[in-house]
């Protein structure tokens, strides 16, 4: 026989064996049941809560608008819906078609007698293939204690391992060894580039308007990029579609309030929340407008709105939006200097779902933002106006297909139209006004498509596998000038509108791999690829309203990173103790910051940039009770983060000025009576970095600074104790009327915690009297505080 003739038997004999094996499965008919999870008493969307069938391991999750569909065969089944906080749900069904199945579940209530939780929490931390992921509802952080009264969800987060806080007070984050710009945070999917109010203090994210706030920091899916270290998905409250319902509260430096009820009562909701400090308008009162600062003030304020409409079982859209300024003005008492300095974020979010069959799932995205930060400037006859700002267009389409039981498939892509405006500059004096064309305005495309399958091959192993592509294209009309080497223009390239500068792409694979045992055990490990096209340049380490936005250009490239993780999870005493123990190595190319001696100025900034590397690497241990009276958790993150830069220090490497090798974390929560639910939170943290001058020099009669290594020096560890009581008095059956108090301490026992250190210079060197002395600046000792709640 020929060999032709072989290879085609072995065809034959292939196909026929394929057939035999997909007979029994065409055989036995399978049917999906798909719907949504809601809230019973307003009808919010349950996000992740689990659909699972009894007795069994087969379960799907549903999505981010509270959509699932389970495809099984036919028979009879009972349905169990769970979600952490609700009821559980069991609905027994016959499987003979396809089945819509909406699941109503009702928060759970507390039993009368021992305010202890009942039922069981889901092991979703052992079994899913999410790694260093972290959810945070606002009825939990609203528990914890609160800086001056205002609860924070970016505060909360600080309490997890592997995050840092940016500053005493501060609400930016640090994410495993990266920076402020390297986390990716959305506001009902609109990225947000300045999260703070008052300088980083506070976040914008007001909690009566927030219902969940999920962060990854390990293996970051597929779905999300643009960002090296983690994704902060902060999504507002949809708006109560039975009943209106109002709540707000008033705090030592701000109030806020919020109404929300049906358009259409179970078809269309809406939600209005608002927030304003008013320490401005207690203050000025008692000052004399003549004195230096009688004119002075400072506010902030911002407003979230949304709104829904269910037009059936297939269409729903959703708009919202969030307005949020600070104003600082500055008026001398002699009216020779007058100041305001505005600055905020602006967002608007379209989406539409839409279910194209059981399986199929789809969100459309349409997104605009805006950050803009200006100043102007009066003395005498002279006015001037400064500003910077980025803002976006944006487009998206996500795809959630429930293939099976087994494989979860999620697809799709986005478009960015970025507007950069690092710096502006114009002004008048007297009738003479300048404009000069100084804005160094950047424009850029960004896009991406991405396909990935959280996939079970077997009860014990799973695997969610994905892959991006992400392009970044800067485009005109820009002029890119050449200069010699004592920085004159020799020659200029003028780009058109929309004619291509220079463009950068790359594929991002990801992979987690989870081993799961006995229900209790699971290893994961997980390799991710990133991309960052836009960057945040500062001197702080905080994220300031002076800090610019810059695109990758000529000279700017994308940075790039490499993370790769280890975990192993293990749940006690029926989920009731949750643990986990991560490691991680990261390695980040291309990272930027500004040229050693770099004064602010009007050129162009990516003039005085120099390019490096870094990498980071450690360990986090968490330790979560999850039900009882008592509860709370136990952190701790070892870590060493190193920067490496050809222009800075000499070529050596130097830790960032956020490596803190050691972090640990205690929070703690106590349900003392139906009443008072008292918490507490301890913090323990290596000193900072910093860069001290090491010898002094006396030139031509002038003290001159000869500095040490960058960041070569670590001041003193930082610790702090908070403690908070939230009492929630009685109140009769039939009123509706609710209130709470709740009272907070920060900092109990007023730990002077080093914020910056400095010199200070007294006496003369010509008398022999010269001392030079370092000084410590702490900013906030003890602080008391007490809010009152109200909702109805």
């Amino acid at each position: 026989m020929s060999i032709p003739y072989l290879h085609l038997l072995r065809y034959a004999m292939l196909s026929m064996f394929c057939m035999c094996l997909l007979l029994p499965a065409r055989a036995q008919q399978r049917f999906t049941i798909s719907g949504y999870v809601r809230d019973t008493t307003n009808g919010e969307s349950l996000t992740g809560a689990t659909i699972q069938v009894k007795g069994s391991l087969h379960g799907v999750q549903a999505n981010a608008y509270g959509y699932y569909a389970l495809t099984l065969p036919a028979g009879e089944y009972t349905i169990v819906c769970s979600f952490l906080g609700y009821v559980e749900q069991e609905r027994s069904i016959r499987l003979e078609d396809d089945l819509q199945l909406n699941m109503l579940m009702a928060p759970r209530a507390y039993q009368a007698q021992e305010v202890v939780v009942t039922g069981q929490r889901k092991n979703r931390n052992v079994e899913s293939t999410e790694m260093g992921r972290v959810e945070i509802s606002t009825a939990d952080a609203k528990k914890l204690p609160s800086f001056l009264g205002e609860v924070d969800v970016l505060k909360t987060l600080q309490l997890m391992p592997g995050i840092q806080a940016a500053g005493e007070g501060n609400a930016g984050l640090y994410v495993r060894g990266g920076g402020p710009d390297q986390n990716l945070i959305l506001l009902d999917e609109a990225p947000v580039y300045n999260t703070g109010h008052l300088f980083g203090f506070f976040s914008i994210f007001n909690a009566d308007a927030i219902r969940n706030t999920t962060l990854i920091k390990g293996g970051m899916p597929a779905n999300y990029g643009g960002r090296l270290s983690s994704v902060v998905d902060v999504n507002m409250k949809e708006g109560n579609n039975q009943a209106f319902q109002a709540e707000g509260g008033i705090g030592l430096i701000a109030s806020r309030f919020s109404v929300q009820g049906p358009l259409k009562k179970n078809k269309s909701s809406f939600i209005i929340s608002g927030r304003r400090t008013y320490v401005d308008l207690l203050v000025k009162p008692f000052l004399d407008e003549n004195s230096n600062y009688g004119r002075s003030g400072y506010y902030f304020y911002d407003l979230n709105v949304k709104a829904n409409y269910i037009f059936s079982d297939k269409d729903r859209i959703y708009l919202s939006g969030y307005f949020g300024r600070d104003v600082f003005d500055f008026e001398s008492g002699t009216r020779t200097f007058d100041a305001n300095i505005p600055w905020g974020n602006t967002t608007a979010t379209f989406r539409w779902n839409h279910v194209f069959s059981k399986k199929l799932f789809a969100n459309t995205s349409l997104i605009y933002n805006d950050y803009r930060f200006s100043f102007s400037g009066v003395q005498n006859n002279f006015d001037i106006h400064l500003s910077s700002g980025i803002s976006d267009g944006n487009g998206k389409l996500d795809f959630d297909y429930f293939a099976s039981q087994r494989h979860h498939i999620k697809f799709g892509g986005n478009y960015i139209y970025h507007r950069f405006t690092p710096y502006s500059a114009s002004g008048r004096q007297d009738s003479t006004y300048f404009n000069p064309d100084n804005a160094f305005r950047k424009y850029a495309h960004e896009a991406a498509v991405y396909f990935m399958d959280d996939w079970e091959i077997t009860p014990q192993l799973k695997l969610n596998a994905g892959v991006r592509y992400s392009a970044f294209m800067q485009i005109g009309p820009y002029t890119r000038y050449v200069k010699n080497a004592s920085g004159v223009k020799t020659d200029s390239t003028v780009y058109d509108k929309w004619e291509e500068v220079r463009s950068y792409g790359g594929f991002e694979p990801r992979a987690i791999l989870r081993y799961a045992w006995n229900g209790q055990n699971s290893l994961k490990a997980s390799a991710t690829r990133n991309y960052q096209f836009i960057h945040l340049v500062t001197n702080a380490g905080t994220t300031l309203p002076t800090d610019l936005w810059v695109p990758s250009t000529y000279k700017v490239k994308p940075q790039v990173s490499w993370q790769y993780t280890l975990g192993y999870y293990r749940n006690f005493d029926d989920n009731t103790w949750e643990t986990s123990l991560e490691t991680y190595y990261k390695d980040m190319q291309n990272q930027i910051e500004y040229r050693q001696g770099y004064t602010p100025s009007l050129t162009d900034p990516e003039e005085d940039f120099v390019f490096g590397k870094g990498w980071a690497y450690g360990a986090e241990l968490f330790v979560h009770k999850t039900k009882g009276r008592f509860t709370g958790w136990l952190g701790y993150t070892l870590a060493w983060t190193w920067r490496k830069f050809p222009d800075l220090n000499e070529g050596k490497k130097f830790p960032a000025k956020y490596d803190r090798r050691h972090d640990l974390v205690l929070v703690a929560n106590y349900e003392l009576t139906r009443k008072w639910h008292l918490s507490g939170v301890f913090v323990f943290g290596s000193g900072n970095t910093t860069t001290l001058p090491e010898k002094f020099y006396m030139v031509e009669g002038n003290l001159v600074s000869d500095y040490g290594d960058i960041n070569g020096y670590r001041m003193a560890p930082y610790h702090r104790l908070d403690l908070s009581a939230v009492y929630t008095p009685n109140r009769h059956p039939e009123r509706r009327f609710k209130s709470s108090w709740a009272f907070s301490i920060y900092n109990a026992y007023s730990r002077m915690n080093p914020y910056f250190l400095y010199f200070d210079q007294t006496g003369n060197l010509l008398g022999n009297t010269l001392n030079l002395r370092a000084r410590q600046v702490s900013l906030f000792p003890i602080i008391p505080s007490v809010t009152w709640n109200f909702k109805f």
